[in-house]
């Protein structure tokens, strides 16, 4: 009987055409356009039938001026508004490194970046192995972690210090942060005189405020309080940054089972409805100005009756808030390195895998809470450091492979031969530096390790953290910027 040639036809052929092809990525999507479609419509009945609260008289002002139905503090947004909102935010934009014009992160729905999160009650210090409050000493050793860390591309303040006046406390964070950081950093405070104060501080780094809004130094994150209610302190801070061309995620965080629907899709309807209410009032108050699309669907866990991180559900929210992105072509906030663990330990390495590879395979664009432990009551710079590692095994396996005449090595295969062997070949020679080489990764077999110390996983991390704390300083600050930062600390109101 003749045996059938099982060869596809392409392979029969002589000649190959030579190939010249980029890096094919590993891909992650779940939402069609039809679907994206579906969220949107069903966002825009949200606000034009049920409407949302807006307790600011200039954000109701706005709206009621561009056609939305305004009843007291409750306006209904006609669909077209929140079209044309969509349509007037630029489609990316950038963050500069401190004092200068040199791009730090370019927000235009591609590429990825990393950062820690705010405002944590809890230190877990890397020296004595305490859990703790913060001092200003403490949020300055995590940012100068952060600034020497390379997979961080931003910062955040990480802690509430307890060692500066209660009521003005978000402005020595960001004090801190611009002296030991070159950075950009993402804003957290709570009324219009910190946003004016933390600007006033980033605009003297930046040399004036004209400068400020051309190469932005900083994003402010403010939210929406789930659900459907704009409170007077957070449009404030919205139209200020919008006036000022100062980027903004204006990112609600609607808890399933809690604030919103304890299905994902309705919650993420809810949330995508109150992230588009703020965009619109943001770009009728200066249209163009640039934002980032983002909102936080959390998981209410019904055993613990907590706000979790740690779980399927809150991944997938961020893969649909990516990809929501996409279909509005903006960019889009995001969160990655954090857990509910209380420490350090696996539970928290696992929470940072899933996380980080979800982030980099849906894009989203700029990830915070990098260090999170306790669900954001607790932050540990450790972390950071352990998180720093698997951003950059991910961003590997996320580059993905290239298939052309290079890489398949036919040439080399034939001159190598059967029984031969690779390792001396030019090909191996030109790229095997291509491969990534763990820093913190140990893949010595028991022997060695043993000989070197046996030292696992954290103690590692810890080592590498002390490291750094002990020899990382940045660039300082000119005389003259930490002159008006202190006048700006010391004038308060």
């Amino acid at each position: 009987m003749r045996r059938r040639d099982r060869r596809p036809a392409a392979v029969a052929t002589v000649d190959m055409p030579a190939l010249d092809l980029p890096h094919i990525p590993p891909r992650l999507s779940m939402l069609g356009e039809e679907d994206c479609r579906r969220i949107h419509e069903a966002s825009c009945r949200i606000l034009e039938r049920t409407g949302v609260k807006v307790y600011h008289e200039r954000g109701l002002q706005l709206l009621r001026q561009a056609g939305a139905r305004v009843e007291g503090d409750l306006a209904r947004i006609p669909a077209e508004l929140v079209d044309w909102a969509i349509a007037s935010a630029p489609r990316g934009f950038r963050l500069y490194y401190r004092g200068s014009d040199r791009v730090a992160c370019e927000l235009d729905g591609e590429h990825v970046y990393f950062g820690p999160g705010s405002d944590t009650l809890r230190y877990l210090d890397p020296r004595s192995g305490e859990r703790r409050e913060f001092t200003t000493a403490d949020i300055a050793d995590c940012i100068r972690v952060c600034d020497y860390l390379p997979e961080i591309g931003f910062v955040m303040s990480i802690g509430i210090p307890r060692d500066v006046p209660t009521k003005y406390y978000f402005r020595y964070q960001y004090a801190t942060m611009l002296r030991h950081t070159v950075k950009p950093a993402v804003v957290v405070c709570n009324d219009l005189a910190d946003i004016e104060a933390i600007t006033a501080m980033h605009a003297a780094a930046a040399g004036g405020l004209d400068r400020l809004s051309q190469y932005p130094t900083m994003l402010l994150y403010s939210e929406p309080t789930t659900p459907l209610s704009h409170a007077y302190e957070a449009v404030d801070k919205l139209l200020f940054v919008a006036r000022h061309r100062i980027p903004v995620t204006h990112s609600p965080a609607p808890m399933i089972g809690g604030t919103a629907p304890i299905t994902l899709a309705g919650a993420v309807a809810l949330g995508n409805a109150e992230m588009l209410s703020g965009l619109v009032m943001h770009q009728l108050e200066h249209p163009g100005a640039p934002f980032l699309y983002g909102h936080g669907v959390h998981h209410l866990d019904m055993k613990e009756m907590i706000s979790v991180y740690g779980a399927p559900e809150f991944q997938l929210a961020r893969i649909m808030a990516a990809e929501m992105a996409r279909f509005y072509r903006l960019p889009c906030w995001g969160y990655a390195a954090h857990s509910d663990s209380a420490v350090l330990d696996e539970q928290a390495a696992v929470d940072a895998q899933f996380s980080i590879q979800t982030a980099l395979l849906a894009k989203t664009n700029l990830n915070h809470d990098v260090g999170y432990l306790e669900a954001g009551l607790a932050n540990s710079p450790e972390y950071m450091v352990l998180a720093n590692e698997l951003i950059a095994m991910n961003r590997v396996f996320v580059r993905g492979v290239r298939v052309d005449d290079e890489a398949l090595a036919l040439d080399v295969i034939d001159e190598v031969g059967p029984g031969g062997q690779f390792l001396s070949h030019e090909h191996t020679m030109r790229h095997w530096r291509e491969l990534w080489v763990p820093e913190l990764f140990d893949r010595q077999r028991l022997d060695p390790w043993l000989a070197k110390g046996g030292k696992d996983m954290r103690a590692r991390v810890r080592e590498k953290t002390l490291a750094i704390l002990d020899s990382h300083r940045p660039e300082p600050l000119p005389a003259a910027v930490e002159d008006e930062i202190e006048y700006i600390l010391q004038r308060r109101d």
